[in-house]
C-alpha cells in the first residue's frame, strides 16, 4: 500500500511525460489523475490505519548507498507524522489535478504539465516518506526542480523564466546550510538514518564543532545549518523573495507550491528533527524569532498587493510564520496542526482565485474587478469559505489551528516567545484586513472591467467540484482533529514522531480568557476596517496612500527586499561574469591562449605570403640586399 502511494504520482509522470504525444493530451490528463487519487484513498487509509491504529511501519525497499561504515536504506518511514504529510500532500494534488483538466483545456503542452505536476508530487511523498537524511534530500531537490519546471512552464514568458530561475537560485541557498547540516551531523554520529541520529542526540549535549575558529555548539550548530534549509524551502524572512514570483506559474502550480508541497516541506523538516532541536534551545529562539518576523513582515507587505494571486501568496508566506513560531516555541504537533488546515483553505483560495481570473479571461489586478458576486456568485461563497478559515472564524479549520499557535507564542517559554505572540497577534488583525480587501475589491462594488465583466461566467464543473472538496475540508479539519493535534490526546497519536515540547500543550490549555478571546478580537477589528475602507467609504484607502506615499510605496514593493538584493548580489555577480568573459576569457585567455597564438601564426604566415611574387626582379632584389648585409658584417665584425 506505501509503495503505491509514493509510486504511483512517478507511474503517470513518467506515462505523460514519455507517452503523453502518443496517448494524447486526454489520456494523459486522466491516468495522471486517477492515479492520484487512488493514492489519495490509500493516505487516508493509512492515516486511519496509522494514527488511530497505532500502527508505525518502516518498509525496506532497497540498499540505497553503501560505503565503508556508511548503509543507507531506501526506507519508507510511515508513522503519524508521514500520515499526516501523505493525506495533505495527495488529497491537494489530486483536487489540483482534477482542476487542471479545465483550467489548463486550451493548452498544447498540458501532457507535459501534467507529468511536472505528478512528478513535483512524487518528490514531496519521497521526501515525507525518508527514512533517513540523504533521501529527505533526495526528495527535497526532487521538489526544487519540479518547482523550477512548473514556475516556468510557460517559457515564452520572460517573467516566468526569470521567476523559475529566482525560485531555483534562492532555494540553493538554503539547500547549501541543509547540506552543510547533513555533513556536520554525520561528521558527529557517522550515521545520517533519524534512528540513529536521535539514539545518539543526547551525546551531542556540550560537544563542539570547530567552524572557522569558533567552537560553536555543535546541535545547536547543526541545527541552525537545517533550519536554514527549511528557510529556503518554506520562504521564511531574507530568503522569502522567490515565493510571490513563483505566481507566473500556472494557477493550479501556485496552489499545489503554497498549499501542499514545496513550501510545507521545511515545517515538515523541523518537526522531523524535532528530537534535535528540542536539545538546541539556542536555534529554537532562532526558529521563533524568524517564524514571527516572517508572520509580520509578510502580512504588511499583503496589504497593499494587487495581483490576486500574489495578496494570496503573501498570507501563504505569513501562515508559515506562525508554523515555525509553533515549531519553536516546542509546540511542534500545533504547527503540524496548522500545516493540516491550512492546505485546505489556501488551495481553496488559490483555486478560487484561478476561477476568478478564469473568469476575467486571465485578469489578475483586483482593482479591474469589483462586482463579481452577481456574476460569479458560487467561486464568491467559496473564496468567502476559504477567507473565513484563514482569518480564524470561530468554528473554521483556521480557528482552531492559528488560535493554538498564538496561544502557544503565549505559553512559550524561551525569551523569543513574548515577542512571537505579539507579532502574531497583530499578522492575525492585518490577515482579517487584507483577506476581506481581497473580497470586497474582487465581488463588490461596481466593476471595472466592463468588457471581461460582462464575459464573466462562473468555471465548468470539473473545477468547482474540488472547490467545494476544499471548502468542506476547510470547515471540517478543524475541530474533529483538535485533540490530536492540540489537545489531550497528542502523545497517543503521534508516539515518537515528535518530541515532546516542555509542557507547552498542558500549558495552551491554562492560558487567561483574554489570550483566547485576542485572536477573534483582532480579526474582527480588520474585518470592520476593511467594510470602512472598501464597502462604506472607499476614498479611506486612496487617501491615505497619497498621504503616507513613502510607506505605500515601502510596502508596495515589499520592503525593496528584490531591490536591495539586486544591489548587493545580482549586480556584482553579473559585473563579475561579465569581466570574466570579456576580459578574462576573451581578451586573456583567448588573446594570449591558444586562439591568441592561432592568430599571430595566421597573421605571419600572411605577412610571409606577400613576399612570395614571382617576379624575377623582386627575388634578385632581395638577393642582393642579403649580399650588401653579409658583407658589412664581414667588415665590421668578420675581421675581429
Amino acid at each position: 500500500m506505501y509503495q503505491a502511494i509514493v509510486f504511483l504520482p512517478l507511474l503517470g509522470a513518467l506515462i505523460a511525460g514519455l507517452f503523453g504525444r502518443l496517448i494524447g493530451a486526454r489520456p494523459a490528463e486522466l491516468i495522471t489523475t486517477l492515479f492520484l487519487f487512488v493514492s489519495a484513498i490509500l493516505s487516508w487509509i493509512a492515516f486511519v490505519r496509522v494514527g488511530f491504529g497505532h500502527i508505525d511501519e518502516r518498509v525496506v525497499l532497497f540498499t540505497w548507498m553503501q560505503s565503508g561504515d556508511l548503509k543507507v536504506d531506501w526506507a519508507l518511514r510511515v508513522d503519524a507524522l508521514t500520515a499526516v504529510m501523505l493525506v495533505v500532500v495527495t488529497t491537494v494534488s489530486a483536487l489540483v489535478h482534477l482542476y487542471s483538466i479545465g483550467y489548463m483545456h486550451e493548452d498544447p503542452h498540458r501532457q507535459r504539465f501534467f507529468a511536472y505536476l505528478s512528478l513535483f508530487t512524487f518528490a514531496m511523498l519521497a521526501l515525507v516518506t525518508a527514512d533517513n537524511l540523504g533521501q529527505m534530500f533526495f526528495g527535497w531537490e526532487g521538489v526544487g526542480l519540479a518547482s523550477y519546471l512548473l514556475i516556468g512552464f510557460w517559457y515564452q514568458k520572460p517573467e516566468a523564466n526569470a521567476a523559475a530561475i529566482k525560485a531555483f537560485v534562492v532555494n540553493r541557498v538554503g539547500d547549501f546550510g541543509f547540506l552543510l547540516g547533513i555533513f556536520s551531523l554525520f561528521m558527529m554520529t557517522s550515521a545520517i538514518d533519524f534512528d540513529t541520529v536521535f539514539a545518539q542526540a543526547p551525546g551531542l549535549t556540550g560537544k563542539t564543532i570547530n567552524f572557522f575558529g569558533w567552537h560553536a555548539d555543535a546541535l545547536t550548530l547543526i541545527c541552525l545549518f537545517l533550519f536554514m534549509g527549511a528557510m529556503g524551502k518554506s520562504a521564511q524572512f531574507l530568503l522569502h523573495t522567490w515565493l510571490p514570483d513563483a505566481m507566473e506559474g500556472p494557477t493550479p502550480v501556485s496552489a499545489l507550491i503554497h498549499a501542499a508541497t514545496m513550501v510545507t516541506a521545511g515545517v515538515f523538516m523541523v518537526a522531523r528533527l524535532s528530537p534535535l532541536f528540542e536539545l538546541a534551545p539556542v536555534a529554537l529562539m532562532v526558529v521563533t524569532l524568524v517564524g514571527a518576523v516572517t508572520a509580520l513582515f509578510a502580512a504588511t507587505v499583503g496589504l497593499v498587493q494587487n495581483d490576486i494571486k500574489r495578496i494570496v501568496a503573501y498570507s501563504t508566506c505569513s501562515q508559515l510564520g506562525y508554523m515555525f513560531v509553533a515549531m519553536g516555541v516546542g509546540a511542534y504537533s500545533v504547527g503540524m496542526y496548522h500545516l493540516f488546515t491550512h492546505a485546505f483553505f489556501k488551495a481553496l483560495l488559490f483555486l478560487g482565485s484561478g476561477s476568478v481570473i478564469h473568469a476575467m479571461h486571465h485578469e489578475q489586478d483586483i482593482r479591474h474587478m469589483g462586482g463579481l458576486r452577481k456574476k460569479i456568485p458560487q467561486t464568491f461563497w467559496l473564496m468567502v469559505i476559504g477567507t473565513l478559515a484563514l482569518t480564524g472564524f470561530p468554528l473554521t479549520a483556521g480557528y482552531f489551528s492559528k488560535d493554538a499557535i498564538i496561544e502557544a507564542a503565549y505559553a512559550g517559554q524561551n525569551p523569543i516567545a513574548p515577542y512571537a505572540f505579539a507579532a502574531t497577534v497583530i499578522a492575525a488583525c492585518l490577515t482579517s484586513f487584507y483577506s476581506w480587501r481581497l473580497i470586497f475589491k474582487t465581488f463588490f462594488g461596481e466593476p471595472h472591467d466592463h468588457h471581461h465583466y460582462e464575459a464573466a461566467h462562473e468555471s465548468p464543473l470539473v473545477m468547482m467540484i474540488p472547490l467545494y472538496v476544499l471548502a468542506a475540508g476547510s470547515i471540517l479539519a478543524g475541530y474533529p482533529f483538535y485533540e490530536y493535534f492540540a489537545g489531550h490526546h497528542v502523545s497517543e497519536f503521534f508516539r515518537q514522531a515528535l518530541a515532546e515540547g516542555k509542557g507547552i500543550l498542558d500549558a495552551i490549555h491554562h492560558v487567561p480568557l483574554w489570550v483566547k478571546a485576542t485572536p477573534f478580537v483582532m480579526m474582527l477589528i480588520g474585518f470592520l476596517v476593511a467594510v470602512q475602507f472598501y464597502l462604506r467609504d472607499p476614498a479611506i484607502p486612496v487617501r491615505l496612500a497619497q498621504d503616507h506615499q513613502i510607506l505605500y510605496r515601502f510596502l508596495l514593493n515589499k520592503w525593496y527586499f528584490d531591490e536591495i538584493y539586486d544591489f548587493i548580489f545580482v549586480r556584482p555577480a553579473k559585473w563579475l561574469g561579465y569581466t570574466l568573459w570579456k576580459r578574462g576569457d576573451g581578451w586573456l585567455i583567448d588573446g594570449f591562449g591558444p586562439d591568441g597564438v592561432s592568430a599571430r601564426v595566421l597573421d605571419v604566415t600572411r605577412n610571409v605570403v606577400r613576399l612570395q611574387t614571382g617576379y624575377l626582379y623582386h627575388y634578385a632584389f632581395a638577393m642582393l640586399i642579403g649580399a650588401a648585409v653579409l658583407i658589412t658584417w664581414f667588415m665590421f665584425y668578420g675581421a675581429r
